[in-house]
């Protein structure tokens, strides 16, 4: 239990009516999980484990199934039933889901799960068809969320070319964080911050491999990519990126200070080892709860999590206020009026 019952999940999922209707319908086959989920449950949960107020989103695929109309459709549907719970209850709040890849739709369903229905930011997957996150096509949707300063809960998927690697384990288990971390490095490279200021992404699960990796991509970005000796040139000239284009010398604490313009979740990543490394790339007042329910079981990952956050030699009991409560309400302000 949170002490004072003041915590906001960031990273939770939802299974909508209309989504397990379509997810069941596209035999999918077992890949992909159908949990259990309804609003009473979600509270249920919630008022067990002390979290006051969540942030739902649908989890792997989405709501684009291989069809653009059915998936502009189902988006739609889906945004509908989540803004009339949020109605009926505020503790439940959503990211929107967007019918990408087709970029103009999602636009357009960006702009009204935003501007009609008001839900409370974007839900989006690290990238779609091989492309991710911060690659050029999906500028004019960064365009509407930008105007609109919309929080982005980037969630991971599955690179269509990690379906080779077999090592008798789940492909989430690895790939998951491999993925957030190959998104999160897409959108630096790309200069998405300097372009689309506004929006606000929160990297899950800790950013994935990116807290341990932060020295290395911030040493070879300052000295291999922009800055190389003369005998390695061709490194600059073989990868330019919108970054180095803006800022030919990059530095290491430039690097560092880029990666400190993302928000990190703690969902399964709550231990001392996991939130050590968080603490040594995030700015403190960007590191969120997160769980990860349903997908991550009540009794035993959330019971842990919580329990983990808890512990004062993993995080300290003003430090555990600002994740739980403050930073939240900084990104959805209209959460502070449920106390």
């Amino acid at each position: 239990m949170f002490a004072n019952g003041k915590c906001v999940d960031v990273h939770a999922h939802s299974m909508l009516p209309s989504y397990r209707k379509a997810l069941e319908a596209a035999s999918l086959g077992p890949n992909v999980r159908l949990p259990e989920w309804s609003p009473d449950l979600a509270l249920s949960m919630m008022d067990r484990r002390g979290i006051l107020a969540s942030i739902y989103s649908l989890s792997v695929p989405g709501t684009h199934l291989g069809d653009d109309a059915k998936a502009k459709e189902l988006a739609r549907r889906c945004n509908v039933e989540a803004a009339e719970i949020l109605t009926k209850n505020a503790r439940l709040g959503a990211f929107a889901t967007l019918p990408v890849p087709n970029i103009e739709l999602a636009c357009e369903e960006a702009v009204y799960a935003l501007d009609v229905l008001k839900l409370d930011g974007i839900g989006l997957l690290t990238g779609y068809g091989g492309k991710y996150l911060g690659h050029a096509d999906y500028d004019p949707l960064l365009e509407v969320l930008d105007e609109r300063s919309a929080v982005v809960h980037v969630h991971p998927a599955v690179h269509p070319s990690t379906s080779a690697v077999t090592l008798g384990v789940p492909n989430f288990l690895l790939e998951y964080p491999f993925d957030t971390t190959r998104a999160a490095v897409n959108i630096l490279f790309a200069d998405v911050f300097e372009r689309y200021p506004n929006v606000k992404f929160i990297l899950s699960h800790g950013g994935g491999a990116l807290p341990f990796l932060a020295w290395r991509i911030s040493a070879i970005a300052a000295w291999q990519l922009s800055r190389p000796p003369a005998s390695e040139s061709f490194l600059k000239n073989r990868f330019p990126t919108k970054l180095t284009e803006r800022v030919p010398e990059l530095s290491l604490g430039l690097m560092r200070t880029l990666l400190k313009r993302f928000w990190y979740d703690t969902a399964l990543v709550s231990d001392r080892g996991a939130m050590s490394a968080i603490r040594e790339v995030a700015d403190p007042s960007r590191i969120l709860f997160g769980s990860d329910w349903p997908y991550a079981y009540e009794d035993t990952f959330v019971a842990e999590e919580v329990r983990s956050f808890n512990d004062p030699e993993v995080i300290s009991a003003s430090e555990r206020s600002d994740i739980a409560w403050k930073n939240p309400i900084a990104l959805f302000p209209r959460l502070d009026s449920l106390c």
